[in-house]
C-alpha cells in the first residue's frame, strides 16, 4: 500500500497539473482564513499561500522549475488581471480627471521616496552595492522592477522577492498606517497604496473601496513609468 502511494506521488509530483492545483488550493485556503477573520488585512491570503507552497515544496523535495510548469498558467493570468484594472479606472474616470495634477505630483514624489528611503535604510545597515540597487525598485510591479534592477546593476531575482514582500507588507499594514495618520480620503488612501505596494496592495484597495481601488490601480501604473524613467537617471548620477 505504501509503495503504491509512493508511486502515485512520484507520478503526481512530475505532473504540471500539480503546480496549478496546489497553487489554487493554497490560495483558496488562505482566502477562506481571510474571510473567516472578517477580512482582517493581517490575514493576507497571498502570504498564507506563499508560506504554504514554500513549505510543501521543501517537505516534498519538488524543485521550483517542476512546480512552475503548472503554476505558469496562473502566472499567465497576471497580464489579463492587470489589464482588467482598466475597469475601475473607467468607472471613476471623472474623479481621476479632477485630481490629475495632484496624482502626477504624488506619484513622482512617492516613487522617489520609495526608492531613496529603501536605499538609505539598506546603506545604513551596510548592504552591498548590488543589494542597494536591487532594493531601489521594490515598490514597482514585479516585471518592471526586475527590468529596472537588471538595467541599473541590481539582482533581478532579489528584486522580485523584495517586490513581493513589499506588496504583502503594504496590503497588511496600509490600513492601520493610514488610519494612524488620519488620512480618510479614499483617493489619497488608494494613491498611497498603489505607489507603495503595487498589485498586491491594489488588490486590497479594490476590496476595501471602489474609489481607492481605481486610484491605486492608476498609481501602480504611473509609478512603474516614473520609476523606470527616474531610477536609471539617479543610478547614473550617483555612479558619476
Amino acid at each position: 500500500m505504501t509503495r503504491d502511494l509512493q508511486e502515485i506521488w512520484v507520478y503526481l509530483s512530475a505532473s504540471p497539473l500539480l503546480g496549478l492545483t496546489v497553487t489554487l488550493v493554497a490560495y483558496q485556503a488562505g482566502y477562506w482564513l481571510y474571510r473567516k477573520s472578517g477580512y482582517n488585512p493581517l490575514v493576507n491570503p497571498v502570504l498564507i499561500a506563499v508560506v504554504a507552497l514554500v513549505a510543501l515544496l521543501k517537505l516534498s523535495d519538488i524543485d521550483y522549475l517542476t512546480y512552475f510548469e503548472g503554476a505558469q498558467f496562473v502566472h499567465f493570468l497576471l497580464g489579463p488581471a492587470t489589464v482588467a484594472l482598466a475597469i475601475p479606472l473607467f468607472q471613476q474616470l471623472q474623479q481621476l480627471r479632477k485630481s490629475l495634477l495632484a496624482i502626477l505630483v504624488s506619484v513622482v514624489a512617492g516613487s522617489l521616496t520609495a526608492a531613496v528611503s529603501a536605499v538609505g535604510i539598506g546603506w545604513v545597515l551596510g548592504a552591498s552595492r548590488e543589494t542597494l540597487l536591487s532594493l531601489a525598485p521594490k515598490s514597482v510591479t514585479t516585471p518592471i522592477a526586475m527590468g529596472i534592477a537588471e538595467k541599473i546593476g541590481g539582482l533581478p531575482s532579489l528584486t522580485a522577492v523584495l517586490v513581493i514582500l513589499t506588496g504583502m507588507t503594504g496590503a497588511m499594514l496600509a490600513t492601520y498606517t493610514l488610519n494612524l495618520l488620519k488620512i480618510k480620503d479614499w483617493r489619497a488612501r488608494g494613491l498611497a497604496i498603489g505607489v507603495a505596494s503595487h498589485g498586491i496592495g491594489t488588490a486590497r484597495a479594490i476590496l476595501v473601496h471602489p474609489l481607492a481601488g481605481a486610484f491605486a490601480g492608476l498609481a501602480m501604473g504611473l509609478n512603474g513609468i516614473a520609476t523606470s524613467l527616474l531610477l536609471p537617471l539617479l543610478a547614473t548620477w550617483f555612479a558619476g
